[in-house]
């Protein structure tokens, strides 16, 4: 017998970001939850398609949210084959290897911090093109088939490093901060149109991506706060309370979900 509570009976989602880590686990926990369909977008298709394979609604699409056709291509079929799209998901989103590394070698050498001097712009770029553009290519894709719907609900995954960043880890908040700042920017306007979006922010997750992070780095962070790194399916509990319905008094909040790292440090 399925004790799954059932809060997305029938809904059409899309989860970008879907192949690995957060996506992933919202992905599962929808389908666990009823969904018709979930489309699973991500750019490493052999990573979506295994997500896809392992749940009974889902079905995967190459999405790169930096290229706002696809995007847009994916929303399109599954409003041609459903009619509508009530969730979309942005989880999507790359960290700052480089700067990581930059910052575990001056901590290894206890020398000051000198990150931002050798921030490239090819690394700068990519963070903007995929944390900033992919959340407006996607905000304005989901704003595009729910306005004239007159319903649906949004959640973006921001970070805790858009309030209080980790020194030497400027270009990736800066990425975070825009997209937060956008997104509750959107709130604001989709509202009048009986769309609503919320922001989850978390702190350190136990992902593939975190799983690069320096091993002394990597401690550090999970030194801070009242707890560790989470797992996914924490801040996927998190993003699937605020797309159910039972969060529908809940319009352009902020939910830190950071394990008290901003409360007792």
């Amino acid at each position: 017998m399925n004790s799954e509570p059932r809060r997305f009976e029938g809904k059409v989602a899309l989860v970008t970001g879907g192949a690995s880590g957060i996506g992933a686990a919202v992905v599962r926990r929808l389908d666990a939850e009823g969904c018709a369909l979930v489309v699973v977008a991500d750019v490493d298709d052999k990573g979506a398609a295994a997500v896809a394979a392992d749940c009974a609604s889902a079905r995967a699409h190459r999405v790169d949210v930096s290229v706002p056709a696809d995007i847009e291509a994916a929303l399109d079929r599954a409003l041609a084959e459903h009619g509508r799209v009530d969730v979309v998901v942005h989880a999507a989103g790359v960290d700052d290897p480089e700067s990581k590394a930059a910052i575990a070698r001056s901590r290894e050498a206890q020398e000051p911090l000198d990150v931002l001097r050798g921030v490239g712009d090819q690394a700068w770029r990519r963070l903007m093109a995929v944390n900033l553009d992919g959340t407006f290519h996607v905000l304005r894709a989901a704003a595009r088939v729910m306005v004239p719907q007159r319903d649906g609900v949004i959640v973006t995954v921001s970070s805790s490093a858009a309030f209080d960043t980790l020194i030497g880890y400027g270009p990736y908040a800066a990425s975070k901060a825009g997209a937060q700042a956008l997104s509750q920017a959107a709130a604001k306007e989709l509202a009048a149109f009986g769309v609503r979006l919320n922001i989850v922010a978390p702190g350190p997750v136990d992902t593939p991506m975190a799983g690069r992070t320096p091993a002394g780095l990597r401690q550090s962070m999970t030194e801070a706060g009242a707890r560790g790194y989470a797992a996914p399916e924490e801040i996927a509990d998190s993003i699937c309370y605020l797309a159910s319905p039972g969060a529908s008094n809940v319009v352009g909040a902020v939910l830190l979900s950071n394990g008290g790292r901003f409360t007792v440090s």
